[in-house]
Parts: structure tokens; sequence; C-alpha cells
């Protein structure tokens, strides 16, 4: 049986840069570039209408940045998940951009040999964050926390289940279907798990679930 083709869209506002991603994408015969947006409220917009499995999202557009347009597109809570392809190094935009809903950060300069690699992490439902990515959130630990932290053994399976989910950056409603569950239930799961772990926000789950084993840096897994 041949295998499904991913589902794309592109957003960047330089259409060279598009034009060089169509071409690099369209070769691997796995990938079906479905829509291409030049600004962020172009791609939030074409990401509702067309609901792509995958959107490659650049940071530095004019109006609406990279980061406000993947906070819409995850509050639409859509299948789709975003993977951030970026000039930036991860120092200053790897934390908004998760914190934001993006499951996975990959710089434009390793798309040549990372990209495809990335897009099918994101399609099995993994993250994708290099080894420096994720070291840089393990690094930025919140709080007053030290080595006697919980760990995942205070949580439930299905809290557990959740915050894995979580960190992988499905919403709370993709985390439902996944687990047959409600929305509302998912978002309880996720708070009583934050609370028992004393994380606060997505940045924290993502660290914790990496410190712990739940989700690993490319390469690890």
């Amino acid at each position: 049986m041949p295998r499904t083709m991913v589902r794309v869209l592109l957003v960047d506002d330089h259409e060279v840069v598009r034009a060089g991603l169509r071409a690099l994408l369209g070769a691997s015969g796995r990938v079906d570039v479905v829509g291409e947006a030049s600004s962020g409220e172009d791609g939030v917009a074409k990401a509702r209408t067309l609901e792509p499995d995958i959107v490659l999202m650049d940071l530095a557009m004019p109006g609406m940045d990279g980061v406000q347009a993947t906070r819409r597109i995850a509050a639409l809570d859509f299948e789709t998940r975003i993977l951030v392809l970026t000039i930036h190094d991860e120092d200053e935009f790897l934390v908004p951009a998760i914190e934001a809903g993006a499951a996975g950060y990959l710089n434009k300069s390793a798309a040549d040999t990372d990209l495809m690699g990335a897009i099918e992490a994101l399609a099995r439902g993994h993250s994708y964050l290099p080894r420096r990515a994720a070291a840089l959130l393990a690094k930025g630990k919140t709080g007053d926390a030290s080595s006697g932290d919980p760990g995942p053994e205070v949580l439930s399976p299905r809290e557990r289940a959740a915050i894995e989910l979580y960190a992988r950056g499905f919403s709370a409603a993709e985390a439902g279907r996944e687990m047959l569950l409600s929305r509302k239930t998912v978002e309880g799961y996720v708070g009583r798990a934050k609370t028992k772990l004393g994380l606060k926000n997505r940045r924290d789950i993502v660290r914790f679930a990496l410190e712990s084993g739940l989700l690993r840096a490319e390469g690890e897994r």
C-alpha cells in the first residue's frame, strides 16, 4: 500500500524561500504542498481552510509574526502540527514558539538535510527538537526547584499520557481525540499534572518531559 502523502502548508514572506522549499519537498515524493502563504494572517486563514497536516512556519514576517500565527493556528484545534523553520537561533525564539504551540523547531540552514526527518516526526505524532534546542529548554528550569522535584511517578497513567501529548505539541482537543476523551477532561488531567509537578506553562512541560524521558531530543529516539 502506498504511503499517505503528508499535506503541508508553507508560510514564509519570501517567495524564493517558498519556491526552494516546494522543490525540496516535491522531490521527496512523500509531501503534498497544498498551499502557500506570504504572511501570518494569510497563513492562519489558509490553515483554517485547508486543514493541512503540517505548517512550515517562518518567524520574521511583517504584520502578524510567526509566533502569533502559530498561536492562532494552534487555537483552531485541528490535527495540524506546526514546525517552525527559521534563520533565527534557538536562544531567542525557541521558547516563545514552543509556548505558542509549535511542535518542532528547525533552522533553515539544516533544511536540506533535516527537514524531511522533522516533517515525518511530526506526521507520526512526535515533536522535533534538535539536541541544542532540547538542551536550551532543559537548562531554562523555572522556579525554586531542586533535585528533589517530583517525577512522572506522581502522575496517574492518564495524567502522564496527557502531559506527554501536550509536550509533543498536541492541543487539548487533539490529545482528547488520541485518548478518546473530551477536551475538558484532558485539560483537567493536564491541570492536575501541572499542579503535582509545579509546572506553569508549555515550556515547563516540554522541559519536564525531556528531563524525565517522556520526550526525547532528535537523534535519541
